[in-house]
């Protein structure tokens, strides 16, 4: 087996000056350990140590007993969402292991609350899982394992104050020093963004692309903040020349060109989009990575509002999505896996798809299940409904859920294809009411951001039918 003695890599002493104790002897280990914390943290594969993949493997190796590392690569493996322990036996296998290793280990009571915390993530209890994670950000605000894996599960849980907040907490026990620092200027400014601080948000990530040019959390909440105030010539100009900067490994790289298309898609430039489509998130979905995937079904679907015809390109996604009906890891995903196979006419896995999501919510348990008999079945039965050309149905089923779709998870900008969604079907109800509901939208829609070609476009569109019907 070889080792890797990288001298960034920080080993047991390195841990310990940090006030973080591991229960393992090996220097190897916590060194691995660190290597595939970095790359979660910052979203990419680093080709010295072979990828996050091969970390993690090596990581086991060097010391199959150490439990911080099946909690690591547990809970990497739960928090991408791309599979469970139902539906995984090599992740329920991972499960078993560390709770045995947990329940015969002298192991610290901070490890003891991350297998706690790992364990209720599997178990569906996702918001569990956050408050164990935020009990060890009490007394140990550095372990930056910890404050990831709270954010992401905020973040799919749609908690933005408590996503920004998380950070706002421990910023001030950091020291500009400490490895992974930089990133927690990006995280910060993608919870600022969310909760609609556009100028801090922009301070804290233009500060942390200053100390780390390959800052993808930086770069990507740079991206959110000029979208959602309208600057979409700068967010193309920004992400063309902050790109360069990134290695092949980014693993984020595909959200942040789908934000490169979507500033497109608001400017009319429907060609241009469908050419990000074709070079970029169309090539990178391939790798099966949820957020790729997502973030293609959701760009299509723009599109398609938008009057673009995307070709072969649902079959193509298609295939990609085809082995996830039965997943229900986050009802986000699944509704999005209907606008592909409602987009490839697939009808036979569309009503498997929301037969196994009805049967989840009659027989399932946990936080997204709630989620999903709240809120999810019925955006996903309107997604139907459009498709049937039931358009008043679907403007019916949405307007009581309509501020609680937040919950579903994702960011504003992903979750807006949700806000553009109500606006078309009420414009193409046949109802005069719902027609007149689409215009209050929209005004309500401009309000928000005065500076969006798209708005102005939906309300020439709803203005010139107001003309025709008087």
């Amino acid at each position: 087996m070889s080792s890797y003695m990288h001298t960034h890599w920080r080993d047991l002493d390195a841990w310990k000056k940090e006030g973080l104790i591991f229960s393992t002897t090996s220097n190897e280990a916590v060194k691995l350990f660190d290597a595939a914390l970095t790359q979660y943290t910052g979203w990419y594969e680093e080709p010295s140590v072979g990828g996050l993949e091969k970390s993690l493997t090596d990581l086991l190796a060097a010391d199959p007993n150490f439990v911080m590392g099946h909690v690591m690569s547990n809970g990497i493996e739960l928090i991408s969402s791309t599979s469970d322990v139902d539906t995984n036996p090599q992740l329920k296998q991972g499960m078993n292991t560390l709770t045995s290793l947990a329940a015969k280990g002298n192991i610290t009571d901070r490890e003891r609350l991350h297998v706690q915390a790992v364990k209720e993530w599997a178990d569906g209890n996702t918001i569990k899982a956050a408050l164990l994670w935020e009990d060890i950000l009490t007394d140990h605000p550095t372990d930056m394992f910890a404050l990831k894996m709270a954010h992401d599960t905020y973040f799919y849980l749609g908690l933005q104050p408590q996503m920004r907040d998380s950070i706002a907490r421990v910023f001030p026990s950091w020291k500009s020093n400490l490895p992974l620092y930089s990133y927690l200027h990006g995280m910060y400014a993608f919870g600022l963004v969310e909760t609609n601080m556009y100028a801090d948000a922009e301070k804290h990530a233009l500060q942390g692309l200053q100390l780390n040019p390959r800052d993808c959390w930086s770069t990507h909440a740079q991206a959110h903040v000029l979208e959602m105030m309208g600057r979409q010539t700068e967010g193309i100009s920004f992400l063309s020349t902050t790109m360069d900067n990134w290695t092949k490994g980014a693993m984020l790289a595909c959200h942040n060109f789908w934000h490169w298309a979507i500033y497109h898609i608001e400017k009319g430039e429907y060609e241009a989009a469908l050419g990000v489509f074709d070079s970029q998130v169309g090539q990178r979905v391939k790798s099966g990575a949820m957020l790729d995937m997502v973030d293609a079904s959701s760009l299509l679907y723009r599109l398609e509002m938008e009057g673009v015809d995307v070709g072969n390109r649902w079959n193509e996604l298609y295939g990609i999505w085809d082995s996830h009906a039965h997943d229900h890891i986050l009802v986000f995903n699944d509704v999005h896996m209907l606008m592909c196979t409602l987009g490839a006419k697939h009808e036979a896995k569309t009503n498997e798809l929301m037969d196994s999501l009805r049967d989840y919510i009659r027989n399932g348990s946990g936080t997204n299940c709630e989620v999903t008999r709240e809120v999810g079945l019925a955006l996903c039965e309107a997604f139907q409904l459009v498709d049937q050309k039931k358009y008043d149905q679907a403007v019916n089923l949405l307007k009581p859920v309509r501020y609680k779709i937040v919950k579903i998870g994702g960011s504003n900008a992903q979750r807006d294809l949700f806000n553009l969604f109500l606006i078309h079907a009420a414009l193409l109800s046949s109802t005069k009411e719902n027609r007149i509901f689409a215009r209050r939208l929209l005004a309500e829609r401009k309000a928000l951001k005065e500076n969006a070609p798209m708005t102005d476009r939906l309300m020439a569109k709803a203005m010139a039918q107001h003309v025709e019907e008087h």
